[in-house]
C-alpha cells in the first residue's frame, strides 16, 4: 500500500539567525553634550551599546558596579579625581576591563602616561566618529589603539631613537607631579590640591619644588603663571 507523502515543508524547522550580543560601553565625561553625541554614535551600531554614563570618576565607579560594562570610554580631565588615577583605580577593581581615553588633550603629552597607567587606547576628540568606533572595536578585540603618529613616536622611544616629545619639559614630570601642575594651573591652593589628591600639604609642596626644578622655574609665582598659561592653552 502506498504511503501518503509527507509534507516536507511542514517538517522544516525555521532557524532564526543569531543576533550577536552588543558590547556594553560605559561613558565617563563631565560634559553632558559630549556624552550625548558619543552615545548617539555608539547606539546606532549593531554591535555596540551604551550601558551607562557618568560625569566624574566617583559616579563612574557606582555605575560600573551596577552594569557589567565591556569597555570604559573616559575623558582624562574631570572634577574630583585625576584621570590617570581613575584608570589605576578602575584596574585595581576590574583588572581585565579595557579602558580607552577620549580626550581633547594632545596625545604627545598624555597618551604614554595613559597607557602606562593601564589604558588600552588613547584617541583625541577631534579624531572623528569613524576613528572612535575603530578604536573601540580594536580594543575590544584585544589590541591597543593609538594614532599612527603616536604609534611611531612610541616605537621611536622603544628603538632607542630620539622620541618626538623628548624636548618637552613635561616629559620630565612624574604622573603625580603632572597632576599637581595641572591643579596649580586651575588656580588650586596647596591645601586644595592636598585634599583632592589625598596628600599632605607638605607633600604637595615637595612636588611643587620638584616641578619648579624640572621646568626651570625660579619661584612659585613663575610656576603658577606657567601652569595657568598651560591650562588655558590646553582647553578645547
Amino acid at each position: 500500500m502506498k504511503q501518503p507523502r509527507k509534507n516536507s515543508a511542514a517538517a522544516k524547522v525555521a532557524v532564526q539567525p543569531q543576533t550577536p550580543e552588543r558590547k556594553k560601553i560605559l561613558l565617563v565625561d563631565d560634559h553632558p553634550f559630549m556624552r550625548a553625541g558619543v552615545a548617539q554614535l555608539i547606539d546606532k551600531q549593531p554591535d555596540l551599546v551604551v550601558c551607562g554614563e557618568a560625569g566624574d570618576p566617583g559616579a563612574a565607579m557606582g555605575v560600573l558596579a551596577k552594569t557589567k560594562a565591556d569597555l570604559v570610554l573616559s575623558d582624562i580631565t574631570m572634577p574630583g579625581r585625576s584621570g590617570l588615577e581613575f584608570i589605576k583605580d578602575l584596574l585595581a577593581q576590574y583588572p581585565n576591563l579595557p579602558i580607552i581615553v577620549l580626550s581633547m588633550h594632545d596625545e604627545i603629552i598624555y597618551a604614554e602616561r595613559a597607557l602606562r597607567a593601564g589604558a588600552r587606547g588613547y584617541i583625541m576628540k577631534e579624531a572623528g566618529g569613524e576613528n572612535l568606533l575603530a578604536a573601540i572595536r580594536q580594543v575590544l578585540g584585544g589590541q591597543v589603539y593609538v594614532s599612527l603618529k603616536m604609534s611611531a613616536n612610541i616605537l621611536d622611544s622603544f628603538s632607542g631613537r630620539k622620541s618626538r616629545d623628548s624636548n618637552s619639559p613635561f616629559g620630565k614630570l612624574t604622573d603625580r607631579e603632572f597632576e599637581v601642575f595641572q591643579l596649580v594651573g586651575q588656580g588650586k591652593s596647596t591645601r586644595d590640591i592636598a585634599a583632592q589628591l589625598n596628600l599632605s600639604p607638605k607633600t604637595v609642596d615637595v612636588h611643587r619644588g620638584h616641578i619648579k626644578e624640572k621646568l626651570d622655574l625660579k619661584d612659585s609665582t613663575a610656576l603658577v603663571r606657567h601652569a595657568i598659561r598651560w591650562v588655558e592653552t590646553s582647553k578645547g
